[in-house]
């Protein structure tokens, strides 16, 4: 385990076949491929042993969900042992019958689980049907030690909810990872593509800037019609956008990939700088922890009329 003032972490960004086998392979091979580039840390994208399959909803593809230790974690520490490096990989997981999550596992430069984190949002969009699969977590935000620093990871639909990030950084993260599969219905992308990306990548530099944290989005690429055990979905599918990409604390990108190639990127954490960031950019420390009470709550109704002040007829 490093614990340099400087680290270097990879996103790899991958397409995914039908094979959930050959998706496996795929990724080992990279993670052995980023840890000779130098990397200390490698994140997956998420749910990378197939093809995104919550396009359609079909009880049989619960089949593909496995425990948390179990088969996928096993080949994980082999390898993380093997290079040196940790790992961040998303699973379906299994937790009891019945009881499905979305799940990131943080894994040691030793094999050892550092950590498990299951998604706390899930989505029910067109042919984003994850809540007929996946439990909401119940572990809440959480950051760990691994690669000689403090990381956070949250997946996918996390990113777009800056309460998520600010908990995570509050728990001394210095680097949150978001594993993600998003990505294009091809019918919109003339009209809309270019602003759903651009709002994406904009929402996840300000978790940057606003945190004084480096944040890592890992994205899949490739067209996918969910191809599992021998099905698929119905329609025209969905376009992975990739264009994984690295952010420091100004929220300036280091590093990014495509929109079509798979590519390991690679960048470097310099956690002087997470230091210098909040030093004159000090959001935590002007935050008024006393004001804040009301973001529990689901709405908040309009007041009527002004506080401190009678109406007059």
């Amino acid at each position: 385990m490093t614990t340099a003032r400087k680290f270097t972490v990879a996103l790899v960004q991958m397409r995914m076949g039908a094979d959930p086998e050959a998706n496996f392979a795929s990724a080992l091979r990279r993670i052995r491929e980023a840890a000779r580039l130098g990397a200390n840390i490698v994140c997956l994208p998420e749910l990378f042993r197939t093809q995104y399959f919550c396009q359609r909803e079909d009880l049989r593809l619960f089949d593909l969900a496995e425990p948390i230790p179990g088969p996928s974690t096993a080949k994980l520490a082999e390898v993380a042992r093997e290079t040196g490096v940790a790992i961040v990989a998303s699973l379906f997981e299994r937790r009891a019958p019945g009881l499905y999550h979305n799940t990131a596992v943080t894994l040691d430069a030793t094999g050892e689980i550092a950590d498990i984190y299951r998604k706390m949002h899930i989505p029910d969009d067109p042919l984003y049907y994850e809540k007929y699969y996946f439990a909401p977590g119940d572990l809440g935000f959480r950051a760990v030690d691994a690669a000689g620093a403090r990381v956070g990871t949250l997946i996918c639909w996390d990113q777009w909810y800056p309460e998520g990030a600010r908990l995570t950084a509050l728990q001394g993260a210095e680097m949150l990872f978001y594993p993600t599969a998003i990505g294009w219905h091809p019918a919109e992308k003339d009209e809309f593509g270019a602003a759903q990306f651009d709002a994406w990548r904009t929402m996840q530099r300000a978790h940057a800037i606003a945190n004084g944290v480096y944040v890592a989005a890992v994205n899949r690429v490739g067209l996918e019609h969910g191809d599992v055990q021998g099905n698929r979905a119905t329609g025209p599918g969905l376009e992975f956008w990739g264009g994984s990409f690295l952010a420091d604390p100004f929220g300036r990108i280091v590093a990014k990939a495509g929109h079509e190639a798979e590519e390991i990127v690679l960048g470097e954490i310099d956690r002087g700088l997470i230091e210098e960031t909040r030093r004159n950019w000090p959001f935590l420390r002007d935050r008024r922890v006393d004001a804040y009470a009301p973001i529990s709550q689901r709405f908040i109704e309009p007041a009527h009329g002004h506080a401190g002040h009678k109406e007059h007829k």
